[in-house]
């Protein structure tokens, strides 16, 4: 099949382009490796996607999978290992074979850092979450501990104390490298205790978080904190090392571009999480998805 938009990754930026893409009456192909849905497959619930008041996040991703493919749109669950331009275009090569197409939309996505600890991979979704702005009101009236000690755990901290009776703020230092304007705002709060030069340990609960094992990294001592909710911040990782000869990134490894969804190179697009931005969430996705979407089918029609 001749493919007009190759959309690499199948999370909402991606399956956003797709539905764009052929509502236009262009063809798209959208490889994704792990299968579809992306990071909010993992959110039990999803309360701030506006006109849904609440929709659990694997409900969210299979009633987009269903309108991007009911409208024509196809989905192979294959790797991409690599990007190259072409004369006419772009070669798209995954562990399956190639493909090719004029335009390709990068909607690959971030993955957030985990702790690592006994616990957390269990009650993901279930008390663990890895977005205050998602999440908190969930945890309303409750106990929350915040892990991190940067500028959005700082943010998540801020947020969480107008919602939570009590947060804990847990940094492995014994001072913050986040803004010290928020540090100062944050110690004004007498719902929030800092947890300094601590490292956590292990999160506990049946069905359910039910507490944070903590251990002071100069004396050893551990210390159990009653929470019904852990929320980790201590960054995302995207994964465009593979992209790096047609599209520009930054420091962190994401893809340079704008609200535009513009790369270095014509006819490539970069939407979603995948990308620079100040802000990822499901409604950010959402949007440069359908920039890029839209983007893409005008480049096409200039060809």
């Amino acid at each position: 099949m001749k493919y007009d938009v190759i959309i690499i990754g199948a999370g909402t930026a991606g399956m956003t382009a797709a539905v764009y893409v052929q509502r236009a009456g262009r063809q798209a192909l959208v490889l994704e490796g792990k299968g579809y849905g992306g990071q909010i497959t993992n959110a039990g619930e999803v309360e701030n996607y506006p006109g849904i008041p609440r929709i659990s996040g694997m409900d969210f991703g299979k009633s987009l999978y269903d309108q991007m493919t009911a409208m024509g749109a196809e989905l192979r669950v294959e790797r991409v290992t690599s990007v190259t331009k072409t004369g006419s275009g772009f070669s798209v090569t995954t562990g399956a074979g190639k493909y090719e197409a004029p335009a390709v939309i990068l909607a690959t996505g971030a993955k957030n850092r985990t702790l690592g600890i006994d616990g957390e991979t269990k009650l993901t979704g279930s008390g663990v979450s890895y977005c205050a702005t998602c999440d908190g009101n969930f945890f309303r009236g409750r106990d929350v501990a915040v892990v991190g000690g940067g500028n959005t755990a700082l943010d998540d901290a801020e947020i969480l104390s107008g919602i939570a009776r009590r947060v804990y703020l847990v940094h492995r230092r014994d001072s913050f490298r986040g803004a010290a304007a928020t540090v100062q705002r944050l110690a004004a709060h007498e719902n929030v205790e800092f947890v300094l030069e601590s490292v956590p340990v292990s999160v506990n609960g049946g069905f359910a978080v039910e507490s944070l094992t903590v251990k002071n990294v100069r004396t050893g001592e551990e210390r159990g904190l009653e929470v019904s909710g852990v929320f980790v911040a201590i960054g995302q990782e995207p994964d465009n090392q593979a992209f790096s000869n047609v599209a520009e990134l930054d420091r962190a490894g994401y893809i340079v571009a704008g609200e535009d969804c513009l790369t270095r190179t014509a006819g490539l697009f970069a939407a979603g999480d995948c990308r620079t931005k100040s802000l990822r969430q499901l409604t950010t996705a959402a949007a440069d998805g359908s920039v890029a979407g839209v983007a893409a089918v005008a480049y096409l029609n200039a060809l």
